[in-house]
């Protein structure tokens, strides 16, 4: 009797085990309010955490990161160049291109990189291939030298259109190359930057990278935002001597951006020093419940294998229904060496705003 009673005791424990186990996996997931997002090692590209890492989604203005790496491939960051009509007319932020300005390559791929001008992305494409519609093609072989698979693009600034999307885990590859290229590396760090014209009209820019102020491990990072692609952002740290990269794709709040890559490097940093194992959470984009997912790398054949991880009811996540974030987030402060923004989270309007 006394081993019976014993047995079943074990038995409870063991489910009680496993029912924190999934409570805390959960958790993660609940915490990252992105239709999709990744956590890669630098390095290996190996994928430590992801939430739809497959989803094709609207890269908004990190597409500037490829039109970048395309310009240095091609052209040298000491050329003048010239605001075209066409480049001065496309829709932007601050600071405004005028027609006939001319600026080094330099230059404008800072404007490009650390404020997301969209007149300035444009005026490179056509800079380097007479028209943005043949620099396109150089853009989309680059992504496909790469690596990113599941990606196309049809414009050198991250405008909307029909056809253009990226994954996470592609968006998570296109900085790790972007990485080798010195300026783009020094333009996502830098936080505040003047920017002279030939003419020498001032311009002074501020990077729209939050993190930079706060993050001391940041190695730097591109946000963009569109009213369809929502809010994007992909980044890179040091931790504890490992490079992590991450991507968010599709978060409805501003603010949280920064909340959801810090939970992911984390989350990343927790399985590169064995703390935790990778996982994968996959949702249904024909609006079925959310399935979760985990997956361990075998040692024999270096593969993944996937593990049914359960079903969590009474949640629809699809890659065309709006999902509500998670609560407008007040965010804690640094603890445990993994840095928290303390700040409200208010909705962002406006057409683009990178």
């Amino acid at each position: 009797m006394k081993r019976l009673q014993v047995t079943k005791l074990t038995i409870l424990l063991f489910l009680l085990f496993l029912g924190g186990l999934s409570g805390l996996q959960n958790a993660y997931a609940d915490e990252v309010g992105a239709r999709a997002a990744v956590v890669i090692d630098g390095a290996t590209e190996r994928i430590l955490f992801a939430k739809n890492p497959q989803w094709k989604l609207p890269p908004a203005s990190t597409t500037k990161l490829i039109t970048a790496m395309v310009v240095l491939d091609k052209i040298s960051p000491d050329t003048m160049i010239t605001v075209s009509e066409n480049a001065a007319g496309i829709p932007s932020v601050h600071p405004h291109l005028r027609a006939g300005e001319r600026f080094s390559v330099r230059d404008i791929l800072y404007l490009a990189l650390m404020r997301s001008v969209n007149s300035a992305a444009v005026t490179l494409a056509e800079a380097v291939a007479g028209s943005e519609a043949r620099f396109v093609e150089l853009m989309n072989e680059k992504a496909a030298a790469i690596g990113a698979d599941n990606t196309r693009f049809i414009n050198a600034s991250g405008l909307p259109g029909p056809g253009q999307h990226i994954t996470a885990f592609d968006l998570a590859k296109v900085l790790k190359t972007a990485l080798d290229y010195p300026l783009i590396r020094d333009a996502i760090t830098t936080r505040t930057k003047g920017i002279y014209s030939e003419g020498g009209r001032s311009i002074f820019v501020k990077n729209t990278d939050q993190l930079l102020w706060v993050d001391e491990d940041l190695i730097g990072g591109k946000t963009g935002y569109t009213r369809e692609a929502r809010h994007c952002f992909v980044c890179a740290a040091r931790k504890g001597g490992n490079t992590l990269i991450t991507a968010v794709l599709g978060e409805s709040v501003r603010d949280d951006l920064w909340h959801d890559s810090q939970i992911l490097l984390a989350r990343g940093y927790d399985v590169i020093t064995q703390k935790a194992e990778p996982v994968i959470y996959f949702s249904s984009a024909n609006e079925s419940p959310i399935v979760y997912a985990a997956y361990k790398r075998t040692r024999a054949a270096g593969r993944h294998r996937v593990l049914r991880h359960g079903v969590r009811r009474g949640e629809v996540l699809t890659a065309h229904k709006d999902r509500v974030s998670p609560g407008e987030k007040s965010l804690k402060k640094k603890r445990g060496g993994h840095l928290k923004v303390a700040k409200k989270s208010k909705k962002t309007t406006g057409r683009n705003l990178s």
